[in-house]
This record gives C-alpha cells, sequence and structure tokens, in this order.
C-alpha cells in the first residue's frame, strides 16, 4: 500500500475501482481534503490483516475519520458518501427537493445494485476460475441491459446532468460506470443522454481530480 499527505480524513481506495472512483468525486466536489492510501485489488492487499482489521469486507472504498475522538471506519461507496453529505452539508450532492432526491437514489441503485456488480473484479473471477466460463461476455451482457435500463430512467429526470441541472450523487455514480463498461467494449454512443452528461461531467476541474488515471497508484492500460 502507499499513501500521500497526512490529512484527518483517509480514503483507503484503488485507481481503477469504480466504487472508489465514486467516493474520490464526492470528497473533490465537496472541496474536502483527504489522503489518499492506495490498496491493490489486483494484487489482493484487500485480503491482507492489516485491511480486514479496517475492513473485515475484503473491499475498497473504505473511509477513515475521526468522531468525537474515536477513529471510525466506514465502508461501501453509497454509506461512505451518506455519511459525508450529512457530515459536511455545505456543498449538497442530494436535491432539496425530496422527489428529485428519491429519483436521483433510483439512479444510483440501478448502478449500484443493478449494474456494477456484475463487473466486479471477484465476480469476474468466479465466473472465469470456478465457472469456466467468459468473464468478458457475462459482464458485456449485464452492462447492455443495465444501461439501456439507467438511459430510459435518466430521461424522466435529465437537464445538464442526471436530476436536472446540478452535479448530485447519480452523476458521481455515472461516470465511473461508463468508465468501467468501456473496459468491456461497451461504447457509450449507444447511451447519447448518459454520454452527453458525462462529457458535460468531465468538463469540471473537480471531476479531473478525481479520475482514475490522475491517481497515484495508476498504472499503465493496453
Amino acid at each position: 500500500m502507499r499513501c500521500v499527505s497526512t490529512r484527518s480524513v483517509k480514503l483507503f481506495n484503488y485507481w481503477r475501482s469504480s466504487s472508489s472512483y465514486r467516493v474520490r468525486l464526492a470528497l473533490h466536489f465537496k472541496a474536502l481534503p483527504f489522503e489518499y492510501i492506495a490498496v491493490h485489488l489486483a494484487k489482493g492487499e484487500q485480503h491482507q490483516s492489516a485491511h480486514l482489521e479496517r475492513n473485515p469486507l475484503h473491499t475498497v472504498p473504505l473511509l477513515e475519520v475521526e468522531e468525537g475522538g474515536h477513529t471510525i471506519h466506514i465502508p461501501q461507496s453509497v454509506a461512505i458518501v451518506e455519511y459525508l453529505e450529512e457530515r459536511y452539508p455545505e456543498k449538497p450532492l442530494f436535491p432539496k427537493d425530496l422527489s428529485a432526491r428519491a429519483a436521483m437514489r433510483a439512479l444510483v441503485e440501478q448502478i449500484n445494485s443493478g449494474i456494477q456488480p456484475f463487473h466486479n473484479l471477484s465476480t469476474l473471477k468466479y465466473v472465469k476460475d470456478t465457472l469456466h466460463s467468459d468473464e468478458k461476455q457475462f459482464a458485456g451482457n449485464f452492462l447492455h441491459a443495465g444501461l439501456d435500463q439507467l438511459e430510459a430512467l435518466a430521461r424522466r429526470t435529465a437537464g445538464t446532468f442526471m436530476v436536472g441541472d446540478q452535479f448530485t450523487w447519480a452523476d458521481a455514480c455515472l461516470l465511473p460506470q461508463l468508465y468501467g463498461a468501456r473496459r468491456f467494449s461497451v461504447s457509450e454512443t449507444n447511451y447519447p443522454l448518459l454520454a452527453r452528461i458525462e462529457a458535460r461531467a468531465l468538463a469540471l476541474d473537480f471531476v479531473q481530480l478525481a479520475i482514475p488515471e490522475r491517481q497515484i497508484d495508476a498504472q499503465p492500460t493496453s
């Protein structure tokens, strides 16, 4: 594991993890300084005892913060971002309007549970090594279906971004999902609305700080 800086907020994450990317986007959106601690998933560092003491789920991202004189660890990207939203409400990622907030959560859930788990490293390893099946075909099937549904759902709420004209938690989930989809040769041209929102978001300075290739543990890809 490698780390930089010394901050009161620490993020254990991996440059290419889509869930980690979501949390980086939230932290940079809120302009919260944090210490970046790299956990190399491909080398199995998430299974090492030091990491498991902090997170028995064997996963990233993991947020470490000081609360009330105690160090607490928060796993799971949705739980982390909900904590950040409640702890640092000054620049909200969630819409104020209740119906818009519910719509945002539906979009988030479609990505978080309806698409992303099907191309997790652990899922693909099981498909390849235990089921002896084509893991890329497996992932591609669910990516296409899930993004089709996401595009249709987003048409109900989208403005400049996924929900109206403000960047929200839904957009912070969309960007990593499209980034991950490209690894499986899924083209964003099939999803014109999502592609338009992505292009607008990628022009934002705080988004550029969070993209995978700019992280300290980023590796060259073919």
